[in-house]
């Protein structure tokens, strides 16, 4: 059997040259098979005629054996000879003859240069979806840091509202004096918090 794959062809025929031909072969050795075991009964039925026949059952089988091997070996010489002519003259399509659905490459034709380029070209996309691909990421990164930022933004803005809200608690409705009093209510409790300290280390060496 042709070990070439054909594969124009089994894209014409829908099935590849050699499998058709297994096909028939399996299909004669069948045919072969059954005919010879009929006639082996034939055979014996014609021999159970006969009186005094020295001819044995198993006899006729060994006979029967021994004819369907010749047989075989004739078929499958006739048969590689056969093959090689279907293949090679019926089921092979000719080299300038194209299919309809490649009727395109007689007017593009597709030729090592232009696959080479086309090779070149896939590479270059690839490279340049890699690149996007980690700006996008970039991107993204840069997005959940400006959220973080927005975020401390809102708590900056927040504590100054409430330090406006205190401010105006206390009578003062200017952000800045609240700032002022702030700082200075700050410097007055760090001025006491120094005398408490003083004050209890000059206790402690009495």
């Amino acid at each position: 059997m042709s070990v070439d794959p054909m594969a124009y062809e089994a894209q014409f025929f829908g099935f590849t040259p050699q499998t058709c031909l297994l096909r028939i072969y399996i299909a004669f050795q069948d045919h072969l098979f059954e005919v010879m075991q009929a006639v082996e009964q034939v055979i014996l039925k014609k021999l159970e005629g006969i009186p005094d026949c020295e001819i044995s059952s198993i006899q006729t089988r060994k006979c029967t054996e021994k004819f369907l091997c010749f047989m075989k070996g004739r078929f499958d010489n006739l048969f590689g000879k056969m093959e090689q002519l279907i293949l090679q003259s019926i089921l092979q399509i000719p080299p300038n003859i194209l299919l309809p659905e490649d009727k395109c490459q007689e007017t593009n034709p597709f030729s090592e240069e232009k696959f080479q380029l086309l090779k070149q070209e896939i590479k270059e996309l690839q490279e340049k979806y890699k690149v996007e691909l980690c700006t996008e990421q970039a991107l993204l990164a840069e997005l959940e840091e400006q959220k973080t930022v927005k975020a401390k933004l809102r708590e900056t803005l927040t504590f100054f509202d409430e330090l406006e809200n205190i401010g105006r608690y206390q009578g003062t409705s200017n952000f800045r004096e609240s700032l002022v009093s702030l700082v200075q209510n700050c410097r007055k409790l760090q001025d006491i918090r120094d005398n408490v300290e003083k004050e209890s280390k000059r206790l402690e060496t009495q």
